[in-house]
């Protein structure tokens, strides 16, 4: 029987450091799964059943499209059986009726990085069986390795049989076409595999010939293929049966044999093997993938590749070992399971690489791909982890500017490759232009390379022109490259790409002088105010970029750039007075005036502008709209609370304050005041406290992104239709309040900056609470249960906060800084925290000693010693290495850097 009270009361429990974890009766709850890919392309998910889907892309699913609702009620999934003399099929994933009748064999799922094991032990225990399931690095097929051990104490004999419905078409055809589409499949078995070739495809392309083969196929221990195979689904569950009662096998009627062909039918990866008699205490083994190629000599070498237990086992060894190189990050504090949870976190921003936004099952939207804000968040991980090519990509991602500031949104699958809406509608983030300089920043900060703002790339061009407004009717719907009235692809460099992006945005204001929010911010459910709306949020992020390019100009003045070209029309964007920032009408003429000086081309004729002016400018500009905000956008409740506005509808008014007795607010319009450094310091405190006040729920998992509003506001945005507590509309949103915990760090606000994050890891650390494996999800729902798993820009930013913040290990220009924010329950019993991880291609051990176990604001920097020799420079706060000292350590070796706090 199964132990209720455990299931009641259960925790994913850490194995190792690497962050393997074991989860005992896992298929007790509702809506976990797990994620299986590689770089080949193969993306999939699994269930503690096993169920899930696999695909390539949109228009390439192996198995079944699954949403989430179809994780409890698609019988279409990956199954195995055995079938035992008098006795029913018993199913290795329990997908079974008589199994799921009862409801009584311990399923334990134990999973690491990129692979997941599955062991389901009878209820009468007679048997047990283990799946243990991965997708190579560089092929396009699962692998399962299953074991089945006989735990009776007699002898008996067993008919392993395997049943995977194989779909073998577009994510489409699952509502359009879906019978007409099987009439296109081409069945057959050869080689040991049931192979579908389906003669055309249906999807959104039209009608084209079929280049994909989908198949499966498996061995036993010694390398021998099925005996017998069931390619028709109709015919392996047989009339009146179903996926968790085939008739097949409960009759155990034989299947067919190789060289069968089937043409027009819904087709099953059915393998049957060989009886075996199995001795009490015996284990047999078989290997079975599933895969899809363009080359049927392709799946004949990856059935080689992986053909006996002992191959998919040095595969599934290649698996853990390349994935483990990619997170180079280690956390020791006073919490194992913090530092486990980190692993994930860590991890997860490899995860969205692979995946983009979508093919998860609650990611059941999109065509695959990822947006323009999370190529570049991605990209703040990848620079603390794995930092070799970010340069490279960095550089394309500019490919993705267009010359009025606005960029393309939809990603293509190689660098520099981008593609307007594919829906050909017409929508501006007003937020795009601020993730760039982040990342850039962040990138410069890690190596030094200040000369990258000096690099040249085209911009981005197609239809769409003047921020969206207006169409370039002479465009010749071809080049997707700026270019000069002679037609030569004109460049810019990055400098003035992410000038053209900040001070677009800038000039682009609404009727309060904050800018406009247009289609929607980073808040994708503010999009119904594109007349009116404004978001004092974001308009705090643009001041702070503005003035963090400053900083960047100096630092290149230092480095004697003391001259920038930038492009001729651009002149318009520097211009600056008190006067033209009052008037909005003003900053609307020199926006358009900009926009349509390049509506078709641009000139491609150059200014000179000196360096240290055109910090200045930037400077006044964003001084300027910080103080506009601290006067204009300051709320008050009446007991005294004090925060920022953040947003005007499309009627002109503000969301955030007291209106007749209820209290409005919003989180982002905080973060970005209290990161842009908008707010003053007694600014920052009250809004601790009115976030602590109104949007904080511990039980909910920390910081809701919104009060409830109670009205559906069709002047704002579809968030304020969703159920309160739900996605945008005051869920609690990973992302935002990683950012809140970002911004409180940044500006010494450590406790209230733990808090926020303590709240995010502890309640998607206890199982009974959030309801999913190990790492951080997008959002917390009603009753604090984690959804939206994996794909989420969280990831990088809590990792970013962790590394840069909370352990204060960061770069500077190419210099390591150390400063600690470490609160004393984050320390061991001794006083120690560690974090090791690399920096310049060098890898340090960071070890933290609290001799006093004093709490963040009572230690001090006492002293800081490299290697056991030699001391760094300290002050009461921090330590540091500088740039020329780290490139001359050795890089084969862990350097240990030793920092006394007391």
């Amino acid at each position: 029987m199964r132990d209720l009270n455990k299931i009641k009361n259960n925790q994913c429990v850490f194995l190792d450091k690497e962050g393997t974890f074991k989860l005992e009766y896992a298929d007790s709850y509702t809506g976990l799964y797990f994620p299986l890919g590689g770089e080949a392309g193969l993306k999939s998910a699994v269930t503690p059943s096993l169920n899930g889907d696999a695909k390539l892309d949109q228009n390439h699913f192996l198995l079944e499209p699954t949403s989430i609702e179809n994780l409890h009620n698609n019988r279409s999934s990956r199954n195995f059986w055995v079938l035992r003399e008098g006795m029913k099929p018993w199913s290795l994933t329990g997908i079974s009726v008589w199994q799921q009748a009862l409801m009584e064999d311990k399923v334990t799922v134990e999973a690491g990085i990129l692979f997941h094991k599955m062991t389901r032990e009878a209820a009468d225990g007679s048997i047990k069986a283990s799946i243990t399931s991965y997708v190579p690095v560089n092929d396009n097929t699962e692998v399962h390795m299953v074991e089945i051990t006989n735990t009776d104490s007699k002898d008996a004999e067993y008919t392993f049989v395997t049943a995977a419905p194989i779909y073998g078409r577009s994510a489409d055809n699952l509502r359009d076409h879906r019978h007409v589409t099987s009439l296109l499949h081409r069945v057959y078995v050869k080689n040991g595999k049931v192979i579908v070739n389906p003669t055309l495809s249906f999807d959104e392309r039209g009608h084209q010939l079929n280049d994909t083969l989908y198949y499966v196929t498996g061995t036993d221990a010694k390398g021998n293929t099925a005996s017998e195979f069931f390619p028709d689904t109709n015919e392996f569950i047989g009339e009146g049966g179903s996926f968790e009662r085939p008739i097949t096998l409960i009759e155990n009627a034989s299947g067919v044999k190789e060289g069968f062909t089937v043409n027009g039918v819904e087709a099953m990866g059915g393998l049957k093997f060989s009886s075996v008699t199995v001795k009490a205490g015996e284990t047999v083994k078989y290997v079975v993938l599933m895969g899809l190629t363009t080359d049927e000599k392709e799946a004949d070498s990856v059935s080689a590749r992986y053909s006996t237990f002992e191959k998919a086992e040095a595969g599934l060894k290649e698996v853990k070992e390349y994935w483990k190189k990619k997170i180079n990050v280690l956390y020791e504090t006073g919490d194992v399971n913090f530092d486990g949870f980190m692993r994930w976190v860590s991890f997860q921003p490899e995860v969205r690489r692979l995946f983009g936004c979508s093919f998860l099952p609650h990611h059941d939207y999109g065509r695959g791909g990822r947006g323009w804000r999370d190529l570049w968040q991605d990209c703040l991980a990848l620079l603390i982890m794995n930092p070799d090519g970010v340069r490279d990509m960095l550089l394309s991602n500019y490919e993705g500017v267009r010359i009025d500031g606005s960029n393309a949104t939809i990603i293509g699958n190689k660098l520099g490759e981008f593609k307007a809406d594919r829906n050909g509608i017409t929508r501006v983030w007003m937020d795009h232009g601020v993730w760039p300089l982040i990342t850039t920043k962040l990138y410069i900060d890690q190596t030094g390379d200040l000369n990258i703002l000096t690099k040249e790339v085209p911009y981005y061009k197609d239809r769409q022109v003047m921020r969206g407004l207006a169409i370039d009717n002479e465009w010749d719907g071809e080049s997707l490259r700026e270019k000069d009235p002679k037609g030569n692809t004109y460049k810019g460099t990055i400098l003035e790409h992410l000038l053209i992006q900040n001070l677009t945005a800038f000039w682009e204001v609404g009727e309060h002088n904050v800018l406009r929010l247009r289609d929607a911010d980073w808040n994708d459910a503010l999009d119904m105010a594109g007349k009116r709306g404004e978001s004092v949020a974001f308009s705090n992020a643009y001041a702070k970029n503005l003035a963090d390019i400053a900083d960047l100009l100096e630092c290149l003045h230092k480095e004697n750039v003391t001259k920038v070209n930038l492009l001729k029309e651009t002149s318009e964007l520097l211009k600056t007075g008190d006067d033209l920032y009052e008037s909005i009408q003003a900053k609307n003429k020199l926006l358009e005036t900009y926009c349509g000086s390049v509506k078709h081309h641009v000139s491609g004729e150059t200014i000179e502008v000196e360096t240290l002016a055109l910090a200045d400018t930037l400077r006044k500009d964003a001084e300027w709209l910080r103080e506009h905000i601290r006067k204009q956008e300051w709320v008050k409740d009446s007991i005294g609370n004090g925060w920022f506005n953040g947003y005007y509808d499309d009627n002109g008014r503000a969301l955030d304050g007291e209106r007749d007795g209820r209290v409005n607010m919003t989180l982002t319009g905080q973060v970005f005041s209290v990161m842009g450094g908008t707010a003053t310091k007694e600014q920052v405190k009250s809004i601790a406290k009115a976030a602590d006040t109104y949007l904080y729920d511990e039980a909910a998992g920390g910081y809701r992104l919104n009060t409830d509003f109670k009205e559906i506001k069709t002047d704002m945005g579809r968030m304020f239709g969703f159920a309160f507590g739900e996605k945008e509309n005051g869920a609690v949103f990973s992302h935002m309040t990683t950012m809140f915990a970002n911004a409180l760090y940044q500006r010494g606000f450590a406790k209230e900056g733990y808090k926020a994050l303590g709240t995010l890891y502890r309640q998607s650390a206890d199982f009974n609470k959030g309801h999913i494996y190990p790492g951080i999800p997008e959002y917390f729902g009603k009753g604090g249960r984690g959804l939206y798993h994996y794909l989420t820009g969280a990831a990088s930013w809590y990792m970013m906060t962790v590394v840069n913040q909370m352990f204060g290990v960061r770069g500077n220009l190419g210099a390591l800084i150390f400063e600690p924010k470490l609160l004393k329950e984050q320390f061991d019993d001794e006083g120690n925290a560690s974090i090791e991880l690399t920096f310049a291609k060098t890898t340090f051990k960071v070890n933290y000693m609290n001799v006093n176990k004093l709490d963040f604001g009572e230690y001090k920097v006492k002293e800081a010693v490299l290697d056991g020799t030699e001391s760094l420079p300290v002050d009461t706060i921090k330590a540091s290495l500088c740039k020329d000292k780290i490139q001359k350590l050795g890089k084969d070796k862990v350097h240990v850097i030793d920092i006394t706090l007391c």
